[in-house]
């Protein structure tokens, strides 16, 4: 059996696809950090967490929800850190009308990163082409398996003895940009979506911050 956490370093490589790497940040110009949520945002807690123990190259200035009740947007404001629900605007143009609202915060703010953390919307191609190398999510599966919603159900009904989390650069597909670092969870006999979930949303918390140092560093190339 794989222990529970055993990490999978990806060399960096240059790439194309369109991608625009930000700058490298350091501890004294670190990089201004968006993060967008939709529920409870306990990635949201572990990342600030994870900035406040010293000096990093990213730092969270900005945290935006579609949801004005997400639960998730007390962290920001526990943190003192601008903190905005942006409800999805009524009629046939919502999503690109919505994402306006969004780009219209992320400007104001100066954001360099952009970082999806349990936000539940899929971006419109226009939006990624804006942010395409700036924009960052983690994925609860080995990417590129069990893309999608559904990755815990669909790791338990394949019958996979290993599944694990990805973080990776977003682009116009779903769960298909570039692979910047994954971590490998053993998937137990007894599990359920649920407990799966957990135990592979803890390894989450540990690696995205460390993935976003990386990248806020400039160590991946592009």
């Amino acid at each position: 059996m794989l222990p529970n956490h055993e990490a999978l370093r990806l060399t960096p490589h240059a790439m194309g696809g369109g991608y625009v790497a930000p700058r490298a940040g350091s501890p004294s110009d670190p990089l201004r950090t968006a993060v967008l949520i939709s529920g409870g945002g306990s990635g949201l807690a572990s990342l600030l967490r994870h900035q406040s123990t010293k000096p990093r190259s990213h730092r969270t200035t900005l945290v935006i929800s579609e949801s004005t009740e997400a639960g998730g947007l007390d962290h920001g404001r526990a943190a003192g850190i601008k903190t905005v629900g942006i409800p999805i605007p009524e009629g046939p143009s919502r999503r690109r009308e919505h994402e306006k609202l969004i780009q219209r915060e992320l400007e104001a703010e100066g954001i360099e990163l952009v970082v999806l953390s349990g936000y539940m919307r899929i971006l419109t191609p226009e939006f990624v082409s804006v942010w395409k190398g700036r924009l960052v999510n983690i994925h609860p599966s080995l990417l590129p398996d069990f893309p999608g919603a559904h990755a815990h159900r669909d790791a338990l009904e394949a019958g996979v003895t290993v599944s694990g989390c990805t973080v990776h650069l977003v682009d116009e597909g779903v769960d298909s940009g570039h692979i910047l670092e994954q971590r490998r969870v053993p998937v137990l006999s007894d599990d359920t979506e649920k407990t799966l979930q957990e135990r592979i949303k803890a390894v989450e918390h540990e690696l995205y911050p460390l993935a976003l140092d990386r990248l806020s560093n400039g160590d991946y190339s592009f």
